[in-house]
């Protein structure tokens, strides 16, 4: 269902703010600051409607209709490539649970909530600026099936420099294609939300990103990892401000500080979007509300400096309109839907 209720006025290339507010760490950068912008290329969309999803990468909407799909002309053997294509692209994040503070200061002692978590499927990577391209181009900000109601007066606004429906920081509608391969930034957590469901899957939830994080089992042990990669921080294994690469690094660095599934930089080089909304309290118990819904966010950047705000239990939360230049998301999905662990 295409957009439109409003229209979009093309303009010419604008000079971004000279200031703008923070991310969840530090001062944004200037998206003017490297003068050099190569446009990814457009890819020329299959007209096979089997092929242009698998081309789009939304390999679970075409397992939601395998059986549709398998008498398709070649459907047989697209549907087998999808399932083992999701079975590289996630990871198996076991049962387990997790202890969610509920208050903004998390101080000892203060009240937190134990939360059982069931097994489910998480993107081993972040999800980057080439696979992003792919909604865009096919016109995921004007299907309006993948946005909520009350957010559609919004959607005019969620542009790039150029005024194209965008991400933030992008050009004429593409990316920087020497930039393929790191996390999209920029976007809303409506537009994270609006991806998952485009490719037929979901954001996790707070207490799924911190099981992915703390590795918190149910097995006799009872131990949680304070980072993915173990108690101490390393920081040769994560990029945050100590790492001093003051920007984002492709999603497929940092081997040595993932989990033990080998999900990549679940802390450092992007905040991360959860599907759960930021409820939290005060010491005295009373609910802070803020003028505008807020996601939780979680996992700390390439410009995180603080080393307490990067570990597998620090939760914060942003609203969820904001655009900032270090949240990116992953992906996940329901174990249920995985038909090639059956």
């Amino acid at each position: 269902m295409a957009l439109r209720l409003f229209s979009r006025h093309k303009t010419k290339p604008s000079e971004p703010p000279s200031s703008s507010k923070r991310g969840a760490s530090g001062d944004p950068p200037d998206p003017e600051s490297k003068p050099e912008f190569t446009p990814a290329p457009l890819e020329t969309q299959d007209e096979d409607p089997l092929k242009r999803l698998r081309q789009q990468g939304r390999s679970n909407v075409i397992l939601r209709d395998r059986d549709t799909w398998r008498s398709h002309a070649g459907g047989e053997t697209i549907v087998e490539e999808v399932e083992h294509e999701l079975e590289q692209r996630m990871a198996l994040v076991p049962a387990g649970s997790v202890t969610v503070h509920q208050t903004l200061t998390a101080q000892p002692g203060s009240p937190e909530e134990e939360i059982a978590v069931e097994p489910f499927l998480l993107d081993t990577y972040a999800v980057t600026n080439a696979r992003y391209q792919r909604f865009v181009d096919a016109g995921g900000y004007d299907a309006l099936e993948f946005w909520p109601e009350e957010i559609w007066p919004h959607l005019i606004e969620l542009k790039d420099l150029t005024g194209q429906p965008a991400p933030k920081f992008w050009r004429q509608g593409r990316h920087d294609a020497t930039l393929s391969h790191h996390p999209v930034v920029g976007i809303s957590w409506y537009e994270a939300q609006a991806y998952a469901l485009w490719i037929g899957q979901r954001l996790p939830s707070d207490s799924e990103w911190q099981m992915a994080a703390s590795w918190h089992i149910k097995s006799s042990t009872d131990m949680m990892r304070r980072f993915p990669w173990g108690d101490a921080m390393d920081v040769t294994r994560c990029n945050l401000w100590a790492a001093r690469h003051g920007t984002t690094v492709p999603v497929t660095e940092y081997a040595t500080g993932a989990a033990p599934n080998q999900v990549r930089q679940l802390v450092g080089n992007v905040w991360e979007w959860t599907d759960s909304e930021y409820v939290v309290t005060d010491d005295e118990g009373r609910a802070i509300i803020g003028e505008m819904p807020m996601h939780v966010v979680r996992g700390g950047a390439y410009d995180t400096y603080f080393e307490t705000q990067a570990t597998s239990t620090f939760r914060t939360g942003q609203l969820a309109l904001m655009r900032t230049h270090n949240t990116g998301f992953r992906c996940a999905m329901d174990l249920s839907e995985a038909t090639w662990m059956t």
